[in-house]
């Protein structure tokens, strides 16, 4: 299975790099009070940095929000993920605990306020592709059952059968969530920065992955340098 970012979506965005983390073989059915103290002690130095109002001047949030507006969506109305999850904690909220891989990458996005998410490997269909979308690709989000399908130009990640992700980073499809069962899974963040710690942060999700999930892992970084991987 390759994984690969398109020359549209790099001359779009060409300071564009994606982390990967990819997982074979782990245990994601088991929970573990340690990584919810993770998540609380991430929701408490989210808030220790910025205020409700604050954390929308932040770099990363900017720097998505420009990214956003440049492919036609308008973030304000549809967030970016990093931007949702700290704008419920710092509002007061607690995040709850989904299972392993969803809570160790909500810890990262919050630490690091970049956008984190995951596919289950086996849910998806041949190759992933992050590109511009064509409109006519099927996308049923998560928890939903109706098809939505994305806006031209929009940039999605998708496979042979559909969108995965929408709005480069907004909202996850059904089919490829990460569940209880998932056993093979690729993690991704999403940098516009060139002097974010990419690899540092792969290597800190992969030993947070590898401690309470066990499996096999390999990191990948990609961007105008190297745009495809076979995972």
């Amino acid at each position: 299975m390759r994984l690969s970012l398109t020359p549209s979506v790099l001359e779009l965005l060409p300071n564009l790099r994606v982390g990967l983390l990819a997982v074979k073989g782990a245990s994601n059915k088991d929970s573990h009070p340690e990584v919810v103290t993770l998540l609380r002690e991430a929701e408490a130095c989210l808030r220790s940095r910025y205020t409700d109002e604050t954390f929308k001047e932040a770099p990363h949030i900017v720097q998505f929000f420009e990214a956003h507006r440049a492919f036609g969506n308008n973030p304000k109305r549809y967030y970016p993920s990093h931007f949702a999850l700290a704008k419920r904690v710092l509002k007061g909220g607690s995040l709850p605990s989904i299972n392993t891989f969803v809570d160790l990458y909500n810890v990262l996005s919050m630490k690091y306020l970049l956008p984190v998410g995951g596919e289950d490997l086996d849910r998806c269909v041949r190759d992933i592709v992050l590109d511009r979308a064509t409109g006519s690709e099927t996308f049923i989000a998560l928890g939903e059952t109706q098809n939505e399908p994305p806006e031209p130009g929009e940039l999605v990640y998708k496979d042979a059968e559909g969108v995965i992700c929408r709005r480069m980073n907004w909202r996850e499809a059904d089919r490829t969530k990460l569940t209880e069962t998932t056993a093979n899974a690729v993690l991704v963040i999403e940098s516009l920065d060139l002097t974010d710690p990419l690899q540092e942060m792969l290597a800190e999700l992969q030993a947070l992955v590898q401690k309470y999930c066990g499996g096999t892992c390999k990191t990948f970084l990609l961007g105008k340098e190297r745009s495809f991987i076979e995972l």
